[in-house]
């Protein structure tokens, strides 16, 4: 074990996507996920010349790009089937730092955070997660339960 300090990550993280835009993202950091994924709202693999080009509009932006730079994998999504995802490879930007990722891309509309951060990347970069980390990201705050009601 390395003697310097460990990196810390909330349950939520402002990224960054150079590639597809200049904003950023509030990401979902998920231990239970295996593998990230960002959104996308338009996912096409066509034939064009003999060669197969993935065409995608990622993080719900209005620009859609293309690439010959892909793979296909099978993941089981959060409810159990297995779903074939697209993956990319691109450069992911937290807290100042970049890094090379390779993230599946899926539709994620129907859910709140539209990067999802898995542990395989936490593990390959020697990240730990603290919930008490950037709280103030997590768009269901409000809804939690209030433990120190009188109700139960």
């Amino acid at each position: 074990m390395s003697n310097s300090q460990p990196i810390i990550y909330g349950s939520f993280e402002s990224v960054r996507l150079p590639e597809f835009s200049a904003g950023s993202y509030i990401a979902k950091v998920d231990t239970g996920a295996y593998s990230g994924a960002i959104h996308c709202a338009f996912l096409r693999e066509r034939t064009r010349n003999g060669n197969k080009v993935l065409h995608f509009r990622p993080l719900g932006l209005g620009k859609n790009y293309a690439t010959k730079k892909y793979s296909k994998k099978y993941v089981r999504s959060s409810n159990g089937h297995r779903v074939k995802r697209y993956v990319i490879k691109t450069t992911m930007e937290i807290r100042g730092e970049s890094y090379d990722v390779s993230i599946g891309l899926s539709d994620r509309q129907d859910m709140q955070y539209e990067i999802l951060i898995g542990r395989k990347f936490l593990r390959e970069h020697g990240i730990l997660v603290d919930v008490r980390e950037n709280s103030d990201l997590d768009k269901d705050l409000d809804k939690t339960l209030n433990l120190d009601s009188d109700n139960g």
